[in-house]
């Protein structure tokens, strides 16, 4: 091989690296605070390659949290999605996340991973607020009390973490009462 096809395969290698290093979503952190019913301290990156640390950025007052753990859960997550956008348009202060919950990985497949939901989600919103954790789940799981990864998990947040209400699995009508009476609870009159 010549030299110039060495230094040309060389900047290609280091140009690549360099977009990678770029868009990769960092590493999560995750730190479990002592007490019940709290949401842990857990990093991630969203679909538009912005850093949040929850509970610190939850940006509502409540915050409904959808968690999943395989990407076949997706159908279930999308169960939701339409009554809590309109929930979030009636009650001022409800903001929702998906939050996909998967092992620590390099970051090259972090990002392969990240961007490959970016290019399959145009809308900005769902992609301002999917917020992809990678961390070690065994650790998360515990702290939430979660027992097992075969459905999605669902969770009213408050500002703090203290976990208000929560269930697992598809929306349902029960489901979506039960948490509208807790709203009207929270929020009287509103």
């Amino acid at each position: 091989m010549s030299p110039q096809v060495i230094l040309l395969i060389s900047a290609l290698v280091i140009g690549v690296v360099g977009i990678i290093w770029k868009i990769a979503p960092g590493k999560s952190k995750l730190i479990i605070l002592p007490g019940q019913s709290r949401f842990p301290i857990v990093s991630g990156y969203n679909l538009n390659r912005r850093e949040f640390q929850f509970p610190r950025d939850f940006e509502g007052k409540l915050n409904f949290v959808i968690i999943a753990f395989q990407q076949t859960q997706q159908t279930a997550v999308n169960t939701w999605i339409p009554f809590v956008q309109q929930v979030e348009a009636a009650f001022p202060g409800f903001v929702y996340y998906e939050l996909p919950t998967i092992y620590e990985l390099p970051a090259i497949s972090r990002t392969f991973i990240n961007e490959g939901m970016r290019a399959g989600i145009p809308d900005q919103i769902a992609r301002a607020r999917t917020v992809t954790l990678y961390l070690e789940k065994n650790s998360f799981k515990n702290a939430l009390e979660i027992g097992t990864e075969n459905e999605i998990v669902v969770m009213l947040v408050d500002q703090e973490g203290l976990i208000l209400w929560r269930t697992s699995g598809e929306f349902t009508t029960q489901k979506s009462s039960e948490l509208l009476e807790l709203l009207g609870d929270i929020q009287p009159g509103r």
